[in-house]
């Protein structure tokens, strides 16, 4: 079981605070909330989730929420594991305005390959 979960929301929408469930709201903007969103069926339902290029690009652009240590350390995982392609993140980061900040591992990551 996670310790949160977390949920994304319109930016001015409410968030409901329930006791019995740890839930972590984070906003974006309307046109932001919709990008990067993969469909999974789970039990028959079909639920959307953000994709891990996405889940990278909002690691990097969020540094109060997830420290960059944490950011790092999933990225590595995610091109060890190929769980997304470079492009992918690339892309991701341009559209959810974290290009500047991820460029860099991308980078050194096609360099010295870690």
């Amino acid at each position: 079981m996670p310790r949160k979960v977390w949920i994304a929301i319109v930016r001015d929408a409410w968030a409901s605070k329930l006791s019995y469930s740890p839930v972590r709201p984070v906003r974006f903007s309307s046109s932001c909330l919709r990008q990067g969103i993969e469909y999974h069926d789970i039990s028959g339902v079909q639920v959307p989730i953000y994709s891990v290029a996405r889940t990278l690009a909002d690691l990097f652009r969020n540094p109060r929420l997830v420290d960059r240590s944490v950011a790092l350390e999933a990225l590595k995982a995610t091109l060890a594991q190929k769980k997304a392609a470079p492009a992918e993140i690339f892309e991701a980061a341009r559209t959810g305005n974290a290009l500047t900040t991820i460029r860099p591992y991308l980078v050194a990551r096609e360099q010295f390959s870690f």
